[in-house]
């Protein structure tokens, strides 16, 4: 098969999303007559569609914390069966409007919405200029470009188009080109269209103004992705049932009955820390591979996972954490209760039985 997975995406399932994520870009490119104001605006618009969905799934784990408790009791009544384990857990979090793939779906979509916005990124020509499929074939003719080149990724046209002023202004003669039609992907004092690079004949040669500074995008999408999952560590809401189980972990030293809990809760905190490392450094090499434009879209896509972070945790999870704190309150207060009345009770019984044997 001559045609990747990636192709096949591309036509067979995201291209009506291509053509809306086009339409999105050109909006605020021609609105803002800036290109990195549209990845901007283009990743506000995105991530802020998905806020619902980020909150549902956020109030889906507080509603599973809930019943951790009713979980582990499961699994200690099936010690033996991973089936029936699954079933009744699945039961009761589907009783209490409660998923389990909650958390998945979020991830899922953003990886689908990747698709597009990396076609719009390599494609302005075509997606937010609005050339059609035969001029951008034209046009590539002029540079030795192939046709499925020239209509996926235009960045090698205009940077084409940057160095052969001759080539350019035949183009617009022959009507392939209209000047409107270039896009202007400067920002910042930063050329998106380019890669990052580490070659030391790229940022220490003639080029040094344009490739030296471009490291700052790599750079910054390092900070930004290990501030993203730190912060995501720190206020999701499953962390106090994680710090139970780590202290579930430290008791299960001295206390064989608990081992499965001990090592389950290492499982967990050995995939979490692993993850914390694994995803900046897989991203921090990502940028060296694709445009800086898409780079430039995960930075502003971290910085709205933070702010959203932020902000669910103090309009739900930490009103969750008080109410559970207060109830956890109530039932210590009702235990002691109950505790010194069935002392009292036993302190009377012991005198009254005393009264009626004198001899003893």
């Amino acid at each position: 098969m001559g045609m990747n997975i990636f192709v096949l995406a591309d036509y067979a399932f995201t291209n009506p999303l291509n053509i809306f994520f086009g339409w999105m870009a050109s909006a605020f490119y021609h609105f803002f007559d800036s290109y990195g104001l549209a990845i901007i605006f283009l990743t506000v618009v995105t991530r802020a569609a998905l806020i619902p969905l980020n909150v549902r799934s956020q109030k889906s784990m507080l509603k599973q914390q809930a019943l951790a408790s009713q979980q582990a009791e499961i699994r200690r009544k099936y010690p033996d069966d991973k089936a029936k384990q699954n079933e009744e857990i699945t039961r009761l979090l589907q009783a209490n409007g409660a998923s389990s793939f909650a958390g998945c779906l979020l991830p899922m979509l953003q990886l689908v919405f990747l698709l597009p916005i990396y076609a719009v990124v390599r494609g302005p020509l075509r997606y937010i200029s609005g050339m059609s499929r035969d001029n951008l074939v034209a046009l590539g003719e002029l540079f030795n470009i192939n046709a499925k080149q020239a209509t996926d990724n235009n960045i090698a046209i205009i940077n084409s188009l940057r160095e052969s002023p001759e080539i350019l202004r035949q183009a617009v003669s022959q009507g392939i080109l209209k000047l409107e039609q270039l896009i202007n992907m400067d920002f910042l004092g930063l050329d998106l269209s380019l890669t990052p690079s580490v070659n030391p004949t790229k940022i220490f040669g003639d080029d040094w103004r344009t490739y030296l500074p471009l490291l700052v995008i790599p750079l910054l999408v390092l900070l930004t992705t290990i501030l993203q999952t730190r912060i995501t560590n720190v206020l999701k809401p499953t962390r106090l049932a994680e710090k139970k189980a780590k202290e579930a972990k430290e008791r299960a030293k001295n206390n064989p009955a608990r081992k499965g809990q001990a090592a389950e809760a290492s499982s967990m905190e050995s995939s979490m820390k692993m993850m914390l490392w694994m995803m900046p450094v897989f991203m921090l090499f990502t940028t060296f591979m694709l445009p800086a434009a898409m780079a430039f879209y995960w930075i502003v896509g971290n910085i709205m996972g933070v702010i959203q972070q932020i902000i669910i945790f103090y309009m739900f999870t930490k009103p969750y954490e008080h109410q559970l704190s207060e109830m956890e309150l109530l039932k210590a207060k009702a235990f002691n209760k109950n505790s010194a009345y069935a002392e009292d009770e036993s302190s009377g019984s012991s005198k009254k039985k005393r009264k009626n044997n004198p001899q003893h």
